[in-house]
């Protein structure tokens, strides 16, 4: 009995000390964080507030123009590239229809604007440079009764090809690209939206480059081989560049051709090979992208350089050497990597989202791609297994819709 009383008055004189301890310390941060808040609302008061630093998701790209936007934009982080294919019920009617809902909403998106039926509509307020651009297939020219350019056909038949039809073809592209993922497939969600009573999705294919603010503006992409990518590409804003890209043909003019390979890269067997190997499969330097004949990447390749024992010093199955021939001739790259769940054994299923716009495939591109697929030591690490033609429209006036100079 004494001892139960003995513990009963010490649990009183326990939980009274705890109590009085307890309630100090609550009184000794309420104290703290009191003159706390005084003291930041001091500083904030003194201070002048500082200017909001702009995000880069606010970053917006105009959509109305001569030529469509994603050309000769700066590419951005990533792309999703879509392919439709139209109803057999979709005629000339409803496909001026479709092209001004896809018009619309596509400008207000690339505005960090909700598109009209957005049933998530804050998912379109951060545009992060969207841009959207649109692309017509043969089947949805010839659906018009008008001429579609001579070279608007599938590409001649490669000897390296080996084409899956799940990455090939199709009547209308939309190429979707920001600098945010989420932004990206938004956009791509509400246009399908939109398209779903005129065309049905034939494919599907997204890609990556370095994100927003890793390197600085300008800096030459890489491939997943480490390699450089599209060192030799005319410059937006340049004459150069307006001859390479821009149509003149009729309802073309304003306009491009569109190329897209979808090239597998065998990562697990490139990585057998060593850096000089590389390095003489491509006629670069892995470092910096220098041709082998020179220090700079940008210094013009020298193909007439010999070894000592008077070996060419950048081979004649070089990648760039056989994408450069002698004709001059020139396309302008915007491409983007990609990298899949691996099949199998392979530590990678991962490629190249292979894209150029010029104003002739047939003059521009087709040369090239036949000179790579004669002789090009790449093909044994490389397969192209999807490719498509489009030809890109010009861009619109505000109030009007791209592909208003084929449908008017």
């Amino acid at each position: 009995m004494a001892a139960r009383t003995e513990g009963a008055r010490s649990d009183r004189s326990g939980s009274t000390r705890r109590q009085f301890l307890l309630g100090g310390a609550v009184a000794g941060v309420g104290a703290a964080a009191a003159i706390g808040v005084d003291y930041a609302l001091n500083r904030h008061n003194a201070a002048s507030p500082a200017p909001a630093e702009p995000m880069n998701g606010e970053e917006v790209v105009p959509f109305f123009g001569a030529h469509q936007a994603g050309i000769d934009t700066a590419a951005q982080a990533h792309g999703t590239f879509l392919a439709l294919d139209l109803l057999e019920t979709t005629d000339r009617e409803g496909l001026t229809r479709l092209l001004r809902i896809l018009t619309d909403d596509a400008a207000r998106l690339t505005q960090g604007r909700a598109a009209l039926a957005d049933s998530e509509p804050e998912l379109a307020l951060s545009p992060a440079r969207l841009t959207v651009t649109f692309g017509f297939g043969p089947g949805l020219v010839a659906r018009t009764g008008r001429q579609a350019p001579s070279w608007l056909v599938p590409l001649p038949a490669f000897g390296i090809d080996r084409l899956q039809p799940e990455f090939s073809d199709g009547d209308l592209l939309l190429q979707i690209a920001g600098d945010d993922p989420l932004t990206v497939s938004h956009a791509a969600r509400m246009l399908l939206k939109d398209s779903r009573s005129f065309a049905s999705l034939r494919w599907s294919q997204s890609g990556f480059r370095r994100a927003h603010g890793t390197e600085r503006p300008g800096t030459t992409m890489r491939n997943l081989f480490g390699q450089v990518d599209g060192t030799a590409n005319p410059e937006p804003g340049t004459t150069e560049f307006d001859e390479v890209v821009w149509s003149d043909d009729g309802w073309l003019a304003g306009g491009t051709g569109f190329v897209l390979r979808r090239i597998r890269m065998d990562l697990d067997k490139w990585d057998e090979l060593d850096r000089s190997g590389r390095e003489a499969s491509v006629g670069r330097t892995l470092s910096n992208g220098a041709p082998l004949t020179g220090t700079d990447e940008f210094d013009e390749p020298d193909f007439d350089a010999t070894t000592g024992i008077g070996f060419p010093v950048i081979a004649n199955f070089a990648h760039i050497r056989r994408a450069r021939g002698d004709d001059g001739v020139k396309i302008f790259r915007r491409a983007y990597n990609y990298d899949e769940r691996p099949v199998g054994a392979s530590v990678s299923e991962s490629g190249l989202l292979f894209v150029s716009f010029q104003a002739d495939i047939a003059r521009q591109f087709v040369p090239m791609q036949q000179r790579l697929s004669d002789l090009d030591l790449l093909n044994e690490w490389t397969t192209p297994i999807g490719s498509a033609v489009f030809a890109i429209p010009p861009g619109c006036d505000e109030g009007g819709f791209i592909g208003d100079t084929l449908l008017s």
